[in-house]
């Protein structure tokens, strides 16, 4: 198996600890959980808007909604859900839609490189992704592709590869099936690899004849099978046969092992990215707010 593959957290810590402290059924553990509830909500939140403005009244929203079932949550599962849904759900029918978005579905076919591409990854396949920093203007294309995918692909990457949920936490979710799930998160991968590619290419021009300007080259049939089961692969969804076939394939094709590399440098700067914070005083007056709309809830029910 190839020793880059990445192993995902079950769900967010933030969430296990907060539903801890929820069951302590105190004041103070209630505002602790409040306060590491504020940070998942909305950094997810700013992750799907976009915008901090929509971020910090998604969170307010959600918050306020979940207020009183909060202590009936045993589950950190049950709970991760419950939020997520709630804030997607506010997130994406407030957004504004951006005008570099693509269309609603993402096809491989267009996010798979030609030929030209591939020989271009090879030449600069010293590059080790893994010890790639993050540069000012790389945060700010990984924020702007990211913006840019369509809704469903957007929600499934950050939850998946951001927020560190499982394919069958993110199906619950968003409600597709957990084989639309895989299908979307490599397509949503692929399509960010493809602009991070942006800053990489070469900065002197290729001479090349009007012909194959005109008519670039395709990849070859075998790369495009196996371009379609990378992330499987690099999740360590394959099973033994397809992933005998795929490293040997690898072996042998020196512009495949380029492009898995350059997926893989996508998809840990992806994972590294910043996590925004709320307003520490705003955060702190919702606070207050909650805690006080809470003990009112308690007296009206005993």
């Amino acid at each position: 198996m190839h020793p880059s593959c990445y192993v995902l957290k079950s769900m967010r810590a933030e969430i296990e600890q907060a539903v801890s402290l929820l069951q302590r059924h105190d004041e103070a553990s209630l505002e602790q959980a409040l306060a590491l509830l504020q940070n998942t909500v909305f950094s997810f939140s700013m992750r799907i808007c976009g915008q901090r403005e929509d971020a910090e009244d998604t969170m307010q929203e959600v918050l306020v909604k979940s207020l009183p079932y909060l202590p009936k949550f045993d589950s950190p599962k049950a709970l991760v859900v419950w939020l997520y849904k709630v804030a997607k759900n506010r997130c994406l029918m407030n957004r504004r839609k951006s005008k570099f978005a693509p269309k609603e579905s993402l096809s491989l076919d267009q996010l798979i490189p030609d030929r030209r591409e591939l020989e271009s990854l090879t030449e600069n396949a010293s590059i080790n992704p893994e010890a790639l920093a993050i540069r000012s203007e790389e945060a700010q294309l990984l924020r702007a592709a990211i913006q840019n995918l369509p809704p469903t692909y957007r929600t499934v990457l950050v939850l998946r590869d951001m927020e560190e949920l499982t394919d069958v936490e993110v199906a619950e979710i968003t409600g597709l099936k957990p084989g639309t799930v895989r299908v979307r998160l490599h397509r949503a991968r692929l399509f960010v690899r493809k602009e991070l590619a942006k800053l990489h290419q070469p900065t002197k021009p290729r001479i090349i004849t009007l012909h194959a300007a005109a008519t670039p080259p395709p990849s070859p049939a075998r790369c495009k099978a196996m371009f379609a089961e990378l992330s499987n692969y690099l999740d360590q969804q394959l099973d033994d046969k397809l992933c005998g076939e795929l490293e040997k394939h690898m072996e042998g094709c020196e512009p495949c092992q380029a492009f898995l590399s350059s997926l893989e440098g996508a998809i840990q700067q992806i994972r590294h990215s910043t996590v925004e914070s709320p307003d520490q005083i705003a955060a702190a007056e919702l606070r207050e707010q909650l805690l006080a709309s809470y003990k009112l809830l308690r007296a009206a029910r005993n």
